[in-house]
């Protein structure tokens, strides 16, 4: 009797207590973690290690080509140095538009339906030239949620993950994931893709199929097209084998898969073929130790089919789950994990992509997590090790509380009010705020090269009036100017789109 009077009083009172007294937790069930996480945290997650890296020791580069960035101190490390072969790459892109560049962004639910990537992969292609959406799964939990394209699939698909399985069927493909068709002679699997009406990604750039090895030869894929059917055989014989479904850009089509219950499926790659891609590969749950588990042979048989210039790996919303302050063992593990990607992918630039402000109630209020600048003090120090580059995206976001003001002081809001995750006005700035960055060291880069970059035009003024160029003696008396108005700030009227994918 004293439980439910107790409840009902609870239930009672809500509504004229203050609302930060009950904890949010419609999004929060987005932050899980994966299995090699919890392994790690149980072995080493007492481990501690004497701190060598002091904040304002200069860590000094070697040159690369004849390259030489400025010595920097650890507390405002960015590690442009290490981005030199990347930079490079974007340079005969811009100059003589030549080659092409290609990313992999490896990240959590921060980057899910493709938050965060959408944007970076538009800032890239609006400047270096490039369509397309790149590489996309079989099946994905985010479908639903992402609006860079449709994608269909049907439920007689059998999914293995590296976050949970350690010992897959066949080896895991450069998504950390690999597909296999069930047994069903009435209903073949299939998987549909719709182009969205995005700028660059309006089509279906040479749609292609990346399957595995296996010794089924009579497996076929039925391609549907419009109102048109083609079939197309499937030859196993490789650790990594391609199929065109087509040649040049198409709005969509349809795959039903034939007898093909023993063949390792990964998913379908669309891009032009020049300037810059990107693909998303978001996991909820990774804490980025995942990766470890990639077969060599089978990376080097992707790369050498899609060719990365820079794999981003963007984590730590899991890893502040346990509320542990030392986060030694995943310093050390990360390290591990990124000269396993250097094996992988030989020649690649790595750049590191911290944790975000993350906010827990404290009393009635909610401040950062204590554990977010211990963890991404952690990400820095594995960064400067492995001689990665790296964006504190925390100190980008505005440092101490940044994360309760992007979510209460913002209007229209920039995150939910699990104080933990972006939204899509959010998404964008964050995009913007790592863009800048990157960008601010290509600038530089070029200028290290002998290239001289243009002097930015001068800001319109403010008022509107047109400004016309005219000898300075003939320069009319500066007119008294009226203070401009404060902006209106409107009711935001968009209608966000029904998620059927995060938990409510």
């Amino acid at each position: 009797m004293i439980i439910v009077i107790s409840i009902a009083a609870l239930l009672g009172f809500r509504q004229v207590l203050p609302s930060k007294i009950f904890t949010e937790t419609g999004i929060t069930k987005n932050v899980v973690v994966d299995s090699l996480m919890l392994e790690a945290v149980e072995a080493d997650g007492g481990e501690t290690e004497k701190d060598t890296l002091s904040s304002n020791k200069k860590i000094v580069f070697e040159a690369v080509n004849g390259i030489k960035f400025p010595a920097e101190t650890f507390e405002d490390y960015k590690g442009y140095q290490h981005l030199v072969n990347f930079y490079e790459k974007l340079l005969q892109l811009e100059t003589k538009k030549q080659g092409k560049v290609r990313i992999a962004y490896f990240g959590d639910s921060m980057t899910d339906g493709d938050l965060i990537v959408k944007d970076f992969r538009a800032s890239l292609q609006e400047r270096f030239g490039g369509e397309g959406v790149g590489f996309v799964n079989i099946t994905s939990e985010s479908a639903p949620s992402r609006s860079t394209l449709t994608h269909q699939f049907s439920p007689n698909w059998k999914t293995q993950s590296y976050l949970n399985v350690k010992s897959p069927r066949s080896p895991f493909g450069v998504n950390g994931h690999v597909f296999f068709t069930k047994r069903d002679t009435v209903n073949p699997a299939w998987v549909r893709y719709k182009a969205s009406n995005i700028r660059h990604l309006t089509e279906l750039y040479n749609p292609t199929l990346f399957y595995g090895k296996s010794g089924n030869r009579k497996a076929a894929v039925d391609v549907i097209i419009g109102k048109d059917t083609i079939r197309k055989n499937l030859n196993p014989v490789n650790l990594v084998n391609t199929l065109s479904v087509a040649n040049g850009g198409i709005k969509g089509f349809k795959a039903n898969f034939i007898a093909s219950d023993s063949i390792p499926f990964y998913g379908f790659n669309f891009d032009d073929g020049r300037g810059v891609h990107v693909d998303n590969f978001s996991n909820r749950g990774n804490s980025g130790l995942p990766i470890g588990s990639f077969n060599t042979n089978v990376m080097r048989a992707f790369n050498d089919k899609l060719g990365y210039d820079l794999i981003v790996l963007h984590y730590g919303t899991n890893v502040l789950n346990y509320g542990s302050l030392n986060y030694t063992w995943y310093e050390k593990r990360m390290a591990r994990v990124v000269e396993h990607l250097r094996e992988c992918f030989p020649g690649v630039d790595i750049l590191i992509i911290s944790t975000a402000d993350k906010s827990t109630k404290y009393g009635l209020e909610m401040k950062t997590d204590s554990a977010v600048v211990p963890l991404s003090r952690a990400q820095k120090k594995y960064a400067v090790q492995t001689e990665s580059a790296y964006v504190n995206l925390y100190t980008l976001m505005g440092g101490d509380g940044s994360m309760v003001k992007w979510v209460d002081e913002e209007a229209p809001a920039l995150a939910n009010k699990d104080y933990t995750h972006f939204n899509f006005r959010g998404a964008k700035k964050v995009s913007d705020l790592i863009w800048n960055q990157i960008n601010g060291g290509y600038e530089q880069y070029k200028r290290l090269r002998g290239f001289k970059t243009p002097t930015p035009p001068a800001p319109a003024p403010q008022t509107g009036t047109p400004v016309t160029e005219q000898p300075k003696a003939e320069q009319p008396k500066t007119p008294t100017v009226q203070p401009a108005k404060k902006p209106i700030v409107k009711k935001d009227t968009i209608t966000p789109k029904k998620d059927t994918t995060h938990a409510p």
